[in-house]
């Protein structure tokens, strides 16, 4: 249980990291650009969907590493053919916090699907709230009569 929760930290501790990373670039390539403010969200909406992406994928090579080749559990339910693909999915479903049930961890995996939820909570949260403080600032900027 301690690597899993070793593992968990590390993943979260890297989803954070490239969600800053994202964040900061994003902010640069905007303050060095003029843009239009709708083609401004458009670009930060497509980039933080990415990065959220990329998180994601992080879990789910995560469940993949410790469930298939380590043993610390794995995801049972409705798994199909594609076995690499419902990792993914349920690696999206608990970020997202959604929880639909259909495929559910078992043994330590489960820690580090609590830790994924939390993480992706924190930083759903954290993308809407910069995309709100930026739009406030340029729009406030642009819309003056």
């Amino acid at each position: 249980m301690l690597i899993v929760l070793l593992i968990a930290c590390l993943l979260t501790l890297l989803s954070v990291g490239v969600h800053y990373s994202a964040l900061s670039l994003l902010t640069e390539f905007m303050l060095k650009r003029d843009y239009h403010v709708r083609r401004w969200v458009g670009v930060s909406i497509l980039a933080m969907l990415l990065a959220h992406v990329i998180e994601v994928s992080m879990y789910a090579i995560g469940y993949i590493i410790l469930g298939r080749y380590f043993d610390y559990g794995d995801l049972v339910g409705s798994m199909g053919d594609e076995i690499i693909s419902d990792y993914w999915y349920f690696s999206f479903v608990s970020y997202t916090s959604l929880g639909f049930g259909d495929i559910v961890p078992t043994g330590a995996l489960r820690l580090m699907t609590a830790l994924e939820t939390l993480t992706g909570l924190i930083l759903i949260a954290w993308s809407a709230s910069f995309i709100f403080m930026q739009m406030h600032r340029f729009w406030s900027v642009e819309v003056k009569p």
